[in-house]
């Protein structure tokens, strides 16, 4: 099911499911349904076995009637990890410094802004004086179940569904920023675009896969665990031009390794947090130093798709 948040015709803020080319609004199928995305996730048992009781429904509007918005406009939290060798590699390099061993120990990631949250067709505001605006091609998992100390084995179980996420990072601000040993700064807090849809994680199952050491590219480290991933193909065009095709099965830390280790040490993760995967090997600009496309500037016009799931598209002004 693809869930969707969007604007209806009175510009009220809904949210429904795409049924073909058209919008069904949730409440409006049924009373008992919720008008917000959080709302239905908290309680997304209770609220999918009503929507398994409807007889078929006649959707409330056109796609192109509505305007998509964020599918979850306001998560609980929102961590990024760097979960692919590839970009580790190749951003390393054009920082100028190599991969810490500590990342092929254990999943890292950061906070990012959990407020800065923005959808499909939306305008990225290129930060003040900003030269060097690059974007990240990654996928994100929104947590469905809570939870603390979840094992790998068992975190499919807390797992509501996935979406596309755009990690749009300030280049230059984030250089000068990461000269203090702390983190990302403001050179990440300005902008996380999601969308164009929440895929719920029963649709990626038909893309599940694992690999060997002759599948995974062999410059690269094998994974410690060769499953849980999914044979999607990753996208990023920018003004209509291919800058980047990868996938999503070369990524060496998955989303039950990362889920695991986000909630160790008695945290919890809560119903509408985010965890995004890291970027795909060569899904941003850096790294290869703007050499295979300038850094953004406005009126540039991003896509990025990701296979089953959908293009996230986004205009920088």
């Amino acid at each position: 099911m693809k869930l969707i948040t969007f604007q209806n015709k009175t510009g009220e803020s809904r949210i429904g499911w795409l049924q073909d080319h058209a919008v069904v609004d949730m409440n409006l199928a049924d009373s008992r349904l919720p008008i917000d995305m959080l709302t239905f996730i908290d309680n997304h048992e209770t609220n999918f076995a009503i929507i398994n009781e409807l007889e078929f429904i006649e959707p409330h509007y056109l796609l192109d009637e509505v305007k998509l918005l964020a599918p979850l406009p306001n998560p609980r939290s929102f961590r990024d990890y760097i979960g692919f060798e590839q970009h580790m590699l190749n951003a390393s390099k054009s920082f100028g410094h190599t991969v810490g061993e500590a990342w092929y120990e254990m999943p890292i990631f950061y906070f990012t802004n959990h407020h800065g949250i923005y959808g499909p067709e939306d305008e990225i505001k290129r930060p003040v004086g900003e030269e060097k605006l690059d974007i990240e091609l990654e996928i994100a998992v929104i947590i469905g179940k809570k939870g603390k100390d979840i094992k790998v084995e068992n975190a499919d179980d807390h797992i509501f569904g996935y979406t596309v996420f755009n990690d749009w990072t300030a280049r230059a601000i984030q250089k000068r920023e990461m000269t203090v040993p702390l983190g990302p700064h403001k050179g990440k807090d300005f902008a996380n675009a999601i969308g164009p849809y929440i895929i719920t994680k029963d649709e990626m199952e038909q893309y599940r896969c694992s690999i060997t050491r002759e599948s995974h590219p062999e410059h690269l480290t094998m994974p410690k665990n060769n499953g849980d991933r999914f044979d999607l193909k990753m996208t990023a065009k920018i003004n209509d031009v291919v800058i980047c095709e990868g996938n999503y099965k070369t990524v060496h830390w998955t989303f039950p390794q990362m889920m695991e280790r986000a909630s160790e040490n008695n945290v919890t993760l809560m119903p509408g947090d985010i965890l995004g995967s890291g970027t795909v090997g060569w899904g941003s600009l850096i790294e290869n130093n703007f050499a295979v496309h300038r850094p953004l500037i406005p009126g540039d016009v991003v896509e990025l798709e990701i296979e089953g799931i959908g293009t996230l598209r986004n205009t920088v002004v």
